[in-house]
């Protein structure tokens, strides 16, 4: 998004101010409505838990060095393997021996190098105490010396970034994992804790052991990830109540960013990663709270990095086989990670000219790729020495070939289709033409007959212009602008708009439902659910084939 020269200034000021503090722990923390210690006899008997352990040790197998594919998929070799594989949810662990709770504390293991498998089953009971545990939240909480991995009924989730929960936190740090937000009694879980002596790399004399284990149970007010902020919503036109609850909340994620970007909820792993343009950083925000750095250096690692006010990624998207794929500021370049970590630049150049710095982006049911690509990410946008293009383009990346669709817009930003793929709006940041237009669709992916949707030019004065957008599954459009979320009919009709605490740069849909809009807004990560889900090309595509 392009800047005043006062927003720089503040950007300025705040980049050698001192770090607001993030919202970044695990939800629910805090003083829990129960308890159930899992290291007594009482409390392993309320969950008809019992204890079973197992050293784990090395074996030598038979596997295959990296390929070309960067998988093992090359000559022949040997590798270490640890056993037993104790996590997966059909392992039969009933010749373990049975530990009595009270011993979870006993140190095991052979110290040294040395890693054990702690497993227990678990159900939900009928009364916590005085308490109907019916519809509260449960929390495994464990601490091992020295680190733990989680599973939970035969699953261990990984995702890059991701710190603590069911992957190792660190050093004697409790490992906490939600294993529901809806507790039903009668409800069963099957935990495997995996132990490991540590730092690995420097095995200690001493032993393994649980120092604690715990189920907490919180009440859907203590679970909440969020609080709820401040939210001015102007209804202009009764059709706003179909979208936007009147008793819609808004909630605070998370803050203490510098300015918040490109939002993309990951339906594979159920979490939202964000770009930090001004701090070069993707986070990853869970549903439990936690927010964590997904990927550093994300947009640019040149030695000239100081000269640029954003170097780092701006918009996100998840192509259709859940790849992530991001605009690069810095390196002017649109780039997709693979499965195996490795880049793969999608599009660098148009006709041998570099690109400026590629914004937003959003993809098609048949894999085409758009974006849009103003200059804002240069250290001095249309100023700058380096710029190539003499235009700000829109464009299609479609079986590897890049076409410029239009570059009528001065500074082209948010982007997205219609949901039956026949409109393309594209917005424009740009202080003296405010501008929402809609392109029609053709079925080989140009564009034609483009009209101003909507326009805020004199309406709307300052410096303030266009930024992010989105589009429902019933055609209505959401458009960051001065004023927050402006919410458009199909027809360009203005229903309303939604006011926050900060200035809004971008959204997008998240959930399951995609009735959640994830909002990026300057220093914050906000959320509001709303009646009507996000419009996109793998959800459609998945309903469709239901």
């Amino acid at each position: 998004m392009r800047r005043s020269l006062a927003v720089l200034l503040l950007l300025a000021i705040l980049r050698f101010a001192p770090a607001l503090a993030q919202v970044t722990g695990d939800a629910p923390y805090g003083k829990p409505s129960a308890v159930i210690d899992l290291s007594t006899a009482e409390g392993a008997e309320l969950v008809r838990g019992e204890w079973r352990y197992s050293d784990a040790r090395f074996v030598e197998v038979e596997h295959h060095a990296p390929g070309s594919d960067l998988r093992p998929s090359g000559p022949p070799n040997r590798t270490n393997d640890l056993v037993p594989h104790a996590g997966v949810a059909d392992f039969d662990d009933s010749t373990w021996p049975v530990l009595p709770a009270e011993s979870i504390a006993s140190r095991r293991g052979n110290g040294k190098l040395s890693f054990n498998w702690y497993r227990i089953n678990v159900t939900v009971p009928d009364r916590v105490g005085r308490l109907d545990p019916t519809g509260m939240t449960l929390v495994f909480e464990v601490v091992v010396d020295d680190y733990a991995e989680i599973w939970v009924d035969g699953k261990l989730p990984t995702v890059l970034g991701q710190a603590g929960g069911q992957l190792v936190k660190g050093f004697n740090a409790p490992n906490r994992v939600v294993l529901t937000r809806s507790a039903q009694p009668g409800q069963r879980f099957q935990l495997a804790i995996f132990g490991m002596n540590a730092p690995v790399s420097s095995p200690p004399v001493n032993f393994i052991w649980i120092r604690s284990a715990t189920l907490d149970l919180y009440t859907a007010d203590q679970a909440r990830v969020g609080h709820d902020t401040a939210v001015r919503i102007a209804r202009l036109d009764p059709a706003l109540d179909s979208l936007v609850s009147p008793e819609a909340r808004l909630e605070k994620l998370a803050g203490g960013f510098e300015f918040v970007e490109g939002p993309v909820w990951v339906r594979e792993g159920g979490y939202l990663l964000f770009s930090d343009p001004n701090t070069n950083t993707i986070y990853r925000w869970s549903p439990e709270g936690q927010v964590s750095v997904y990927r550093t250096k994300s947009g640019y690692a040149g030695l000239d990095i100081g000269e640029y006010h954003q170097p780092g990624s701006n918009g996100l998207a998840v192509d259709k086989q859940g790849r992530l794929v991001v605009d690069q500021h810095g390196n002017r370049r649109v780039i997709r990670v693979e499965r195996t970590g490795a880049v793969t630049v999608l599009a660098e150049r148009y006709e041998g000219r570099r690109l400026n710095s590629p914004n937003d982006l959003v993809f098609r049911s048949d894999g085409s790729l758009y974006f849009t690509d103003p200059p804002f990410g240069l250290p001095r946008v249309f100023d700058d020495a380096g710029k190539e293009t003499p235009w700000s383009g829109v464009y299609c990346l479609k079986d590897g070939k890049l076409t410029l669709v239009t570059k009528e817009l001065s500074g082209p930003n948010g982007i997205a289709f219609s949901p039956d793929e026949k409109y393309l709006y594209v917005d424009n940041w740009d202080p003296k033409r405010k501008v929402i237009m809609r392109y029609e669709v053709s079925p080989d992916g140009s564009i034609s007959n483009g009209r101003v949707f909507y326009d805020i030019t004199r309406t709307v004065p300052g410096d303030d212009a266009w930024d992010g957008l989105k589009v429902d599954q019933r055609g209505n459009l959401y458009a960051a602008g001065p004023a927050g979320i402006y919410v458009l009919s199909p027809e360009g009709k203005l229903l309303g708009t939604i006011g926050l605490p900060e200035h809004v740069a971008n959204f997008n849909w998240g959930d399951e439902d995609r009735r959640s809009l994830y909002i990026t807004a300057s220093t914050g990560l906000y959320r509001i659910r709303l009646k009507v889900p996000g419009a996109g090309a793998w959800t459609d595509l998945a309903a469709a084939s239901q």
